[in-house]
């Protein structure tokens, strides 16, 4: 293993977003174990501290890995096409109209049933985009547009969010 190595080297996976989350954990686990601190308690602190270090790199790529979105974006960045959601914000007109419809939505939603609606609906526009960005990142290789799309998933899942803490709100 080299700490050097991206996140797709150390755990073995093809550089690509469509993945099998089974794989990501089966592989979570088992650089775990090579890795885990307790196997090199003999060797003495110095092990020890390597193990801790290899550890945290393992859980650092594994949170990465799994999720789709943050998987997307790292696939971005390694291809020269880094997300920068903080000074980048610019959206279509069209997905700008959909999210203040949604808003408006979250805003009338009087019973659990308009927010599993809504809820609904954002999964389904959440489970498109993450295709788009299989279809840029894998078939198209649009590093740039999948980029664009990564930053919209982020404005999805706040608004997910969002819709969760309303049911908490209303005590659901």
């Amino acid at each position: 293993m080299n700490l050097q190595s991206d996140d797709f080297e150390l755990f073995g996976l093809p550089r690509q977003f469509a993945q099998e989350r089974s794989a990501i954990d089966a592989r979570w686990r088992e650089l775990q174990r090579e890795a885990h601190p307790d196997r090199f308690a003999a060797q003495g602190a110095a092990a020890q501290r390597v193990a801790m270090q290899w550890s945290v790199r393992i859980n650092e790529a594994y949170q990465r890995l799994k999720d789709p979105m943050r998987r997307a974006a790292y696939l971005c960045e390694l291809h020269g096409a880094p997300i920068r959601a903080e000074d980048n914000t610019a959206m279509p007109a069209q997905f700008l109209m959909q999210q203040m419809e949604w808003r408006e939505a979250l805003e009338e939603a009087a019973s659990p049933a308009a927010l599993d609606a809504l809820d609904d609906e954002v999964a389904s526009a959440r489970a498109a985009a993450l295709h788009q960005c299989q279809q840029l990142i894998d078939v198209q290789q649009d590093y740039a547009g999948a980029s664009r799309q990564v930053r919209a998933l982020m404005f999805v899942a706040r608004f997910a969010d969002d819709i969760e803490r309303r049911r908490e709100q209303q005590g659901q």
